[in-house]
């Protein structure tokens, strides 16, 4: 779990408007948070299959949402990507 400060930081970051807590973007910013949190945490438990699955899951997720956004809203797809790090 993501701290609610961290959660709260992700979304605001990347909120289109004052109340958005559900647009692409800012799930794609939370799941990233998460995501690099399990993966901190199976660089000290390896044997954590169970942690594991759930890692793979949400990876899978932001992909997904990732390929909806780039489809829909290239432009804000071109900017998340570039805020988040992510594929470079």
């Amino acid at each position: 779990m993501i701290a609610a400060t961290d959660k709260n930081q992700a979304m605001a970051d990347h909120r289109r408007h004052g109340n958005d807590s559900g647009s692409p973007e800012v799930q794609i910013a939370i799941l990233t948070a998460r995501i690099k949190e399990v993966a901190e945490h199976m660089r000290e438990h390896k044997q954590d299959f169970h942690s594991r699955r759930g890692l793979v899951q949400m990876v899978a997720k932001r992909n997904r949402l990732l390929r909806y956004l780039r489809n829909t809203r290239r432009d804000a797809y071109l900017d998340t990507i570039k805020k988040l790090g992510l594929r470079k």
